[in-house]
């Protein structure tokens, strides 16, 4: 089972896939979608929609998991998130994925055992899962990591409509 995690913004968007087997996980592949703030926001999105479908084509996953939008204190940034949550979740529809998303508070229960985990928490929890010996950059590749972790632990609740 290979389970993609993305963590969208307008500026960075991190990807994350990771393969399930036999109760172990193993990476395949991550890293970030980079816009240019000089670009239009139409032209920003429509990279971030066709790179998420390049690796989506290339890779295979058969899930998605996308960071649930949370409130933030800069108005005009969570409505760009909230675009670019949008175009993943179109991206991710438009390849056929089971689509499932996750808030940040469950990602780190999921990941570290702790709802209020700091970002390095995360970060050395993602390494060890998946055996990387070097840092993971940027953050954003490393929060959708641990989006993919976090729906391959979620995944048999999530189908069964517990979770």
């Amino acid at each position: 089972m290979l389970s993609m995690g993305i963590d969208p913004g307008i500026a960075l968007t991190g990807y994350g896939i990771v393969k399930e087997y036999n109760g172990s996980l193993k990476l395949v592949t991550y890293g970030c979608i980079r816009t240019s703030k000089n670009e239009d926001t139409c032209q920003r999105l429509l990279k971030i929609y066709q790179s998420l479908r390049e690796v989506m084509v290339q890779f295979g996953p058969d899930s998605a998991a996308v960071e649930e939008l949370f409130f933030n204190k800069n108005v005009r940034s969570a409505f760009q998130v909230g675009e670019a949550r949008g175009v993943a979740l179109l991206a991710a529809a438009h390849a056929g994925l089971e689509t499932f998303e996750y808030t940040p508070l469950q990602v780190k229960q999921s990941v570290v055992g702790y709802g209020r985990a700091a970002k390095n928490q995360i970060q050395e929890m993602v390494k060890l899962m998946l055996n990387i010996n070097h840092p993971i950059k940027p953050d954003d590749a490393a929060d959708a990591l641990a989006l993919a972790i976090c729906h391959c632990h979620s995944r048999v609740l999530k189908m069964k409509g517990i979770l």
